[in-house]
């Protein structure tokens, strides 16, 4: 096959992922707010993880300016809180409704946006450089985006949208890595700078929707016990995202 058919091929593989919210249609809504509070801890792990772990590792690796990743990064932090301010001045005094959601929804929506269209960037750039190498890029963004689309899906839930608008907007978004990778195939390793731009601002809008949105609801229960578990989730998520890290 050629390098576009690979490309477009593993695109539609990954973005596929962005329906693992299917499991949850099983569960009764009264059992899915009793898990929400961990899958949102487990979301915190993984957006951390993410962040930390994967996005801004891959970003000072393959740079030679690391002040301009940290600049880009503090960038992504900057504009989400932005986003936030924005999204709060105008509708965030009201409780959570099918008619509104809270300032997360559209936030984590933008961040998780541009991460998948640096997924389809990557894949595309990787299958240009050699089908064995585009083929293994594929496999480990494909174990990358299991857990992140969970945990996406676990946000969107928490910020309001029904089960069936949370899977649709999450499938809408993963689309995006098709965007990318067309992008990627038409201007090739020209791209490359754009993309090491894209990586830590996405870091840095992770780690503010994590830090800045997630934590702090974490906190409105104290029982000791289901802190425990929320901390577990936490570690959990960060976990995942270590072990795909030293694996792939």
């Amino acid at each position: 096959m050629s390098i576009f058919t690979y490309t477009i091929l593993s695109v539609l593989l990954v973005s596929l992922v962005s329906l693992a919210g299917l499991v949850t249609l099983s569960l009764s809504k009264k059992t899915m707010q009793k898990l929400i509070t961990y899958l949102v801890s487990f979301a915190t792990g993984t957006l951390f993880g993410g962040a930390l772990i994967h996005l801004l590792p891959e970003a000072y690796e393959n740079t030679a300016n690391p002040l301009a990743v940290s600049l880009w990064t503090i960038g992504g932090l900057a504009t989400f809180f932005v986003m936030e301010k924005f999204f709060r001045w105008r509708h965030c005094h009201h409780p959570t409704t099918d008619d509104h959601v809270h300032p997360v929804v559209p936030m984590n929506i933008f961040g998780d946006a541009m991460h998948n269209f640096i997924d389809g960037v990557l894949i595309a750039i990787s299958y240009t450089a050699g089908i064995p190498l585009g083929i293994a890029t594929t496999v480990a963004v494909l174990f990358h985006e299991i857990p992140q689309e969970i945990s996406d899906y676990s946000i969107l839930i928490y910020g309001g949208l029904s089960v069936k608008k949370a899977l649709m907007v999450n499938f809408m978004s993963a689309s995006l890595a098709m965007v990318g990778a067309l992008i990627a195939l038409q201007m090739g390793k020209s791209i490359t700078g754009f993309t090491e731009a894209l990586i830590p601002f996405t870091a840095g809008g992770f780690l503010y929707i994590a830090g800045s949105d997630l934590i702090p609801e974490l906190h409105h229960n104290t029982e000791v016990k289901k802190s425990f578990l929320q901390l577990m989730m936490l570690i959990a998520g960060v976990a995942i995202m270590t072990i795909l890290a030293v694996k792939f």
